[in-house]
């Protein structure tokens, strides 16, 4: 029986998103003015997306879920096929391939769309029957390994682990599990050490101490961004962090200074919406009608709450840095639309949740 849509779920994407855009400005100003003459840029930017990407979520609140099974092949092949032409039409910027110039007008990252468009796929997928084991890891090697060339470790990561995550929730053994698991940790093992600068990541990790003006300054400069905050922060635009300290101000490293200007105390009713939000996201996976759905509302769940810890994480040296955006927060109009487009489709499938009851077993 159709209903009203999660309210909770769409108030909260509602503040994180203009809570977002104010801090990409309050990071951001001093840089904008330097690199365009313009304080406002990001601002003026960030803004129309966020407009953008919340008119499409409440339009695609509208669209029956099923719409995304029946199409899901689609815009896999879509995003599989702008994974390529990154690798060929791309410029190279910090030595990676990663945003297509979409009419000159803006940069679309396929990466952040294929997190979405691979989840759709993979929910399908394995809804309908049970699916050979060999084949799962084909398609999870095939897109993952797309993005790894681009090189883009970090997105590869999230994509792997919201796959075994769906995978596991499909019925899959815990044998086949720990299975996919354990290979997963080699295979991102050996992708660190044979690269020179993620064995140099990973080193900085284990003794932030070396090379404090190298490969350790960003996670030193994060630190002292996270501790300038004490408990109440430095106010509202008064981060000293961002003018030009801290590298990635309004992307990857946007939270420290979140931290530095509302503190401990506002960070801590931060993480509290951000996880709030996760844990309705899981409760309508629970609830959801159907096998599809709730796979891919499971698959949208693990995805921006994985994303959310790991940048948290790497914020406060508690795994390396990997360049993973905080969802609906760090500038970035890619990110920022497909989160809101994602969060879209799980208003749709909470429209028709059904309560569900926990049986315990008798004793």
């Amino acid at each position: 029986m159709k209903k009203k849509f999660n309210l909770a779920i769409f108030f909260l994407t509602f503040g994180l998103t203009w809570f977002g855009v104010l801090m990409v400005y309050n990071a951001s100003a001093v840089e904008a003015y330097r690199n365009f003459g313009d304080r406002y840029f990001y601002l003026k930017s960030q803004a129309v997306w966020a407009v953008v990407g919340l008119g499409l979520t409440l339009f695609i609140s509208r669209i029956k879920y099923s719409f995304f099974k029946k199409t899901g092949l689609i815009w896999l092949l879509i995003s599989w096929l702008l994974l390529i032409l990154v690798l060929f039409l791309a410029p190279e910027i910090q030595g990676a391939k990663r945003w297509l110039s979409v009419g000159g007008f803006f940069s679309l990252q396929p990466s952040e769309l294929v997190k979405l468009t691979f989840i759709i796929y993979l929910a399908s997928w394995l809804s309908a029957r049970k699916r050979p084991f060999s084949n799962f890891l084909l398609l999870v090697g095939l897109t993952c390994g797309l993005v790894i060339l681009e090189p883009d470790l970090g997105t590869a990561l999230v994509i792997g682990v919201v796959a075994f995550a769906v995978y596991y929730v499909s019925g899959a053994p815990l044998l086949k599990f720990f299975a996919v698991t354990c290979l997963g940790i080699i295979t991102v093992a050996g992708l660190i050490l044979i690269s020179p600068y993620r064995r140099q990541r990973l080193l900085t990790f284990f003794d932030p101490t070396q090379d404090p003006l190298g490969s350790s300054y960003h996670i030193r400069q994060a630190l002292i961004a996270l501790g300038s905050g004490g408990f109440w922060g430095v106010g509202l635009g008064q981060s000293r962090q961002k003018y030009s300290y801290l590298p990635e101000v309004a992307t990857d490293s946007i939270f420290a200074i979140i931290a530095e200007e509302i503190g401990f105390s506002g960070s801590v009713v931060l993480l509290g919406l951000m996880g709030f939000l996760v844990y309705q996201l899981f409760t309508v996976a629970w609830q959801a009608p159907d096998r599809f759905a709730r796979l891919l509302t499971t698959g949208i769940a693990t995805w921006l709450g994985f994303q959310i810890f790991f940048n948290l994480a790497a914020m406060v040296a508690l795994v390396p840095l990997t360049g993973i955006p905080l969802p609906l927060i760090s500038y970035g109009g890619s990110s920022l639309l497909i989160n809101l487009i994602a969060i879209g489709i799980v208003l749709n499938i909470s429209r028709y949740t059904q309560p569900r009851i926990i049986k315990r077993r008798k004793v």
